[in-house]
């Protein structure tokens, strides 16, 4: 069976939650046994010359596997929609998987297009208008009604994103399946000489809270810092609150708020992927008072690293976190200030949190999910068990 995959949000050079989502599943897809009894065809819009494809086929997997190619599409304006459609109609796959963006548009005649699958990783902009501009929302919405009504079978990330997919999208529960991101397994927690060099070139020299996702108000970092101005008025607290993530959608006010509130509020930009497992275990803790994820992997990123997690009670966040959390109500800025007053002050609290992080973490496993996505595509080309 050909399976052709859209990797293109995979090898974007700074990736975020969507996008290392795509990487993972790609990888674990050909690193299964079963693999070997497919061929793999991966779009993308690199420029096609022998350089760009070589380090693009280096990024999702070496030594590359003669069963697979790297379908380079040249960039333009609606690559989706115009080059990878006008590709998937003339030379189809058996079946074409979407994990981080939207079905190609194929009109008038949709059913030219391959038996797609397509990955759903939240709806946010339904509960959240105003976090897009209105062009993202109108856009969001056509995506994705368009996506999960011509797919064979949907991805959600979360029971969460199920729901929320039944409820907007108004399909069949039957064609939703639910498949979990993971932690990187590989990923040993660093030595404490990485950590200690990598605090030291950031000029952490205090204990910090620590955040890792983009910079947007979604993400609730106003109540955040507000919380955070709260507990620095306790003389037993000398903490800093550290903020890593690229500029998102309505990013200047808050850079503007941590300016007020304390000079002891870091923003340290878009981190490259070395430097964050040093930046996670070297917190004193984790904090993701979101007011919405559809899946939420910091969480289980900060637990596989050993650090202790506060985190909201909404959305997946729950489902995600498990018993290894403190949970807040992410609208209330006196209870996340209180429960990051705990964590600072609180070595046993630390120490139970996480240990049970790294129990919880074991739930979740990306040869698992891969395991399960090689399922639901084998059942949306109408060979189950292949």
């Amino acid at each position: 069976m050909l399976i052709g995959i859209d990797v293109s949000r995979a090898l974007r050079p700074q990736p975020t939650g969507t996008e290392r989502y795509s990487l993972e599943i790609v990888r674990h897809l050909l690193g299964l046994p079963q693999s070997a009894q497919h061929q793999w065809r991966f779009y993308t819009d690199t420029s096609d010359n022998v350089k760009d494809v070589t380090e693009s086929k280096g990024l999702l997997l070496e030594p590359w596997p003669e069963n697979a190619e790297l379908c380079a599409i040249s960039p333009q304006r609606l690559w989706t929609h115009r080059a990878l459609a006008k590709e998937v109609v003339q030379n189809p796959p058996n079946v074409l998987f979407i994990p981080a963006h939207v079905i190609p548009l194929v009109w008038p005649n949709s059913r030219r297009l391959p038996p797609s699958v397509v990955t759903i990783h939240d709806l946010g902009y339904y509960y959240f208008p105003a976090s897009h501009t209105w062009s993202q929302r109108t856009y969001l919405k056509w995506s994705t009604l368009w996506s999960t009504s011509i797919a064979k079978k949907v991805i959600a990330v979360s029971n969460a994103t199920a729901q929320d997919v039944q409820r907007f999208c108004n399909i069949d529960a039957r064609k939703i399946r639910v498949i979990h991101e993971a932690a990187i397994e590989q990923q040993a927690r660093p030595s404490d000489q990485r950590i200690a060099a990598t605090r030291q070139r950031y000029n952490l020299s205090k204990p910090y809270a620590f955040y890792v996702g983009t910079i947007q108000p979604r993400k609730n970092l106003l109540r955040l810092m507000q919380a955070y101005a709260q507990i620095c008025m306790h003389e037993d607290v000398d903490i800093e609150l550290v903020l890593a993530g690229a500029e998102g959608w309505m990013s200047q006010s808050l850079y503007e708020m941590a300016d007020d509130v304390s000079d002891q509020i870091r923003l340290l930009g878009y981190v490259d992927d070395a430097d964050l497992p040093s930046l996670m275990a070297g917190a004193q803790f984790f904090c993701l008072p979101s007011l919405f994820e559809g899946f939420g992997l910091p969480v289980l990123e900060a637990q596989h690293y050993g650090t202790p997690v506060m985190t909201a009670n909404n959305s997946s966040l729950p489902e995600v976190a498990g018993d290894a959390a403190i949970l807040v109500d992410p609208t209330d800025v006196d209870a996340i200030a209180q429960a990051m007053l705990r964590l600072s002050r609180d070595e046993a609290l630390r120490q139970k949190l996480i240990a049970a992080g790294y129990k919880n973490v074991k739930r979740f496993s990306w040869e698992k999910a891969a395991q399960e996505t090689l399922a639901v595509l084998e059942e949306a080309a109408g060979r189950p068990n292949a």
